[in-house]
């Protein structure tokens, strides 16, 4: 049997982790699901948030799932409503390393360029000399 596999990743917020809202809106999710068809269902933990992966018969399930309005309400209140909820078919999750990435090394040699002295010029900005005064009189 071919599964259509969707998946729904919601991220942790500032305020709220995602765990928290897959234990509020987890089984009302899982319900829905078995309601509208779907043969297999997962949800991993990550460090990052959760991810709920669905696997359909069909793709006109997985949109019959999607219009739920409980469905709808439960991924309207993901703790980052912006940049905290990624769906998208097939299965998904953490595909790459599970260990943090290191920093890209530094091209070249790395090191930074010694500092060098400023160079300092003398300069002369003026001469003290009282003005000299011609042509005026002065009254006493």
């Amino acid at each position: 049997m071919n599964l259509q596999w969707w998946s729904i990743e919601v991220l942790d917020g500032a305020h709220q982790s995602a765990a928290r809202w897959q234990d509020s809106y987890g089984n009302v999710l899982v319900e829905a699901a078995i309601a509208h068809g779907a043969y297999e269902w997962r949800w991993h933990r990550f460090s990052w948030g959760v991810l709920f992966e669905i696997g359909f018969r069909s793709d006109d399930r997985w949109s019959s799932y999607r219009d739920v309005p409980i469905v709808r309400a439960a991924l309207d209140a993901v703790p980052d409503p912006v940049n905290g909820l990624l769906i998208y078919p097939g299965r998904g999750g953490s595909a790459g390393r599970v260990q943090p990435r290191r920093p890209r090394p530094i091209a070249g040699s790395g090191a930074a360029p010694i500092p060098e002295e400023p160079v300092l010029a003398r300069l002369t900005l003026a001469t003290a000399r009282p003005p000299t005064i011609t042509g005026t009189v002065i009254a006493a």
